[in-house]
């Protein structure tokens, strides 16, 4: 299942640092991830403090 990124997210880049295949780079007002890199690890999603990173 893939991952977004919701609004809630504060854009500290944590979970940047934690993705395997750099699928996840710093949008406009929020980080974003690349559905087409993701390899659905969830990495990312048990780093983010604000819980901003969900399953879609």
């Amino acid at each position: 299942m893939a991952y977004r990124i919701t609004d809630e997210c504060i854009s500290c880049g944590a979970c940047a640092g934690q993705c395997p295949v750099e699928a996840i780079a710093e949008g406009d007002d929020k980080f974003v991830i690349d559905t087409e890199t993701c390899v659905e690890c969830g990495a990312c999603a048990a780093q983010c403090p604000v819980e901003a990173i969900v399953e879609e």
